[in-house]
Parts: structure tokens; C-alpha cells; sequence
């Protein structure tokens, strides 16, 4: 699904040069749930734009479903995010007097679907994190994990290629980032999504079964995670 060689990234700042990129080359194949960890300064952030078609590379190659990213124009990026990419930060941006159903069908809204195509997979996608009970409760009338399960339902109704969440539990208590995780790990596995975590933190990095690991731009692990973390284990100190 994703071909990703030799990729840099270099940002002017001043008179000097910031190379965010330096050489990184992987690829992710359909359905694996990948976990892309890194301090901050690694270079996770502008590899977690440049996968999620944000941002094009300086040099190197990407592939997304077979199609050459690197050098598309911004509205050619906007078209493959709408189509093939969901995302899920760790502040959830959602419209605050607007309902779970209606902040999940807005993706639809803007990729021109009917109205009654809108509800009917909005509902659905709501169904899958397990909210299908609270279509019509506002952000404010619920709690901060099932705020991110809503998110986590707009970026899964496009049915896109990947879903890519960046520090997806950052903004939660412990016991509710155990819940979101389960989360993931469920949709990895019952619905054969792939997932992509970009994080700093081991304890989400370790449900993945595989974790890349970047230092100073450049990918220095990857390997196998054999022993995911098991769904609804709770976190413990590390």
C-alpha cells in the first residue's frame, strides 16, 4: 500500500538549513497496524504529513495505491486525503454544537454525497466505535473517550486506504486510552483496516505489530512487535 524510498525533507529556516527527512525508506503493506515512534525532533511529525499526503518530500520517492505522490499539486494531495486517508489527532476538532451524526458526515458532505447516503454511513460508522446510541449528542454531552471515538468514526466513514492517528490518546486519561487502543486494535482486526500510529509513546506504539522507530530523520528500527499488547491491558508504569 505504501512505498516510501529515500525520502527527505529539508525546511529553509533563515540562513540554514533543517533536515527534518534524511533517507527514510519503508514500505507498509494493507492491513498491518504500524507504529511509527520517535522523540520529539525525530522527524515523526513531517513523515506522519508526507504519508498522509499533507506534504510532498524534497527528494525521494512515495507511493500511495500506486500512485506517485511526491510530485502533486495541492489540490491533486487534498483529492487523495478526501479519498484514501483518515486521520485522527489528539485534540478530536469537532464542531461543537453540531451533533456526532452531523460531525461525521461532514467529510461526506464536501465529497458530494446524497443527504440520506450521508446519514445511512454516518450511522454505520458510528456503529463500528460504538456509539450507534449517541447520534445526537452534541461534543459537550459526552465524555472525552467517546469525543474520539466520533472522530475516529469521520475518519473511518470515506472507508479510505489507512487511517492514521497522530498521539491518538494524548488527550485522554489512562483508563480511556486503554479504550481507544482497543479501539484501533479492533478495527485492525475485525474490519482488516490499516492503522498507522505516529507517537512518543511506547505504550500505544507497543499494541502495534510492528513499530518503526526514527531518530534525528532517520528510520534506526524496524521490527516485529511479537507481543502486541493485548486489548483492555491496562497501562502500567514504565
Amino acid at each position: 500500500m505504501i512505498q516510501a524510498q529515500d525520502l527527505t525533507k529539508v525546511y529553509q529556516m533563515g540562513d540554514s538549513e533543517v533536515h527534518a527527512l534524511n533517507g527514510a525508506s519503508f514500505t507498509i503493506d494493507e492491513g498491518e497496524m504500524v507504529a511509527i515512534m520517535g522523540p520529539s525532533g525525530s522527524g515523526k511529525s513531517t513523515l506522519m504529513s508526507i504519508i498522509g499526503c499533507l506534504d510532498v518530500p524534497t527528494s525521494g520517492k512515495y507511493e500511495l495505491d500506486g500512485l506517485a505522490v511526491e510530485n502533486m499539486g495541492e489540490s491533486q494531495l487534498a483529492e487523495i486525503r478526501g479519498r484514501k486517508i483518515g486521520f485522527v489527532f489528539q485534540q478530536f476538532n469537532l464542531l461543537a454544537r453540531t451533533s456526532a451524526l452531523e460531525n461525521v458526515m461532514l467529510p461526506l458532505t464536501y465529497a458530494g454525497f446524497s443527504g440520506k447516503e450521508r446519514e445511512e454511513r454516518a450511522r454505520k460508522a458510528l456503529e463500528r466505535v460504538g456509539l450507534g446510541d449517541r447520534t445526537h449528542h452534541a461534543p459537550n454531552e459526552l465524555s472525552g473517550g467517546q469525543q474520539q471515538r466520533v472522530a475516529i468514526a469521520r475518519a473511518l466513514v470515506n472507508e479510505p486506504s489507512i487511517l492514521l492517528a497522530d498521539e491518538p490518546t494524548g488527550a485522554l486519561d489512562s483508563k480511556t486510552g486503554v479504550e481507544i487502543m482497543e479501539l484501533f486494535q479492533s478495527l485492525h482486526k475485525d474490519g482488516g483496516q490499516t492503522v498507522i500510529l505516529v507517537t512518543h509513546d511506547t505504550f500505544v506504539a507497543r499494541h502495534a505489530n510492528r513499530i518503526i522507530r526514527l531518530s534525528d530523520g532517520k528510520i534506526v528500527s524496524d521490527e516485529i512487535n511479537q507481543n502486541p499488547i493485548k486489548a483492555g491491558t491496562p497501562r502500567t508504569e514504565e
